[in-house]
């Protein structure tokens, strides 16, 4: 199964929602439809980016499927924070190559 990445710059928090809550979000949108391996946080030239590591069965294909559900899980977290510049990374011979930007 192929391993991808979902980078998402957070900008701020939406009113009435806490920190955790916009990785428990994009996590919980993820984990709907595939396996999360991991997921971090990183403080990047002072904006705070979440990524989130998830698998994506190979029938048919695995690439629109993972940029599609990167997206989905932007649109989840847009619902408790503002967020900014998504970038789905793939696993491929040992390195993260971009899908999309």
């Amino acid at each position: 199964m192929p391993s991808y990445r979902a980078q998402l710059n957070i900008t701020g928090l939406r009113p009435g929602h806490a920190p955790e809550a916009v990785m428990g979000t994009a996590v919980a949108s993820l984990a709907d439809g595939h396996h999360v391996d991991a997921n971090q946080l990183d403080v990047v030239a002072g904006v705070p980016r979440i990524t989130v590591r998830y698998t994506v069965e190979e029938d048919g294909n695995p690439d629109m499927r993972a940029v599609a559900s990167a997206a989905a899980m932007r649109a989840a977290v847009e619902r408790v924070a503002v967020s900014e510049k998504l970038v789905v990374l793939r696993r491929t011979r040992g390195r993260w190559m971009t899908l999309r930007r």
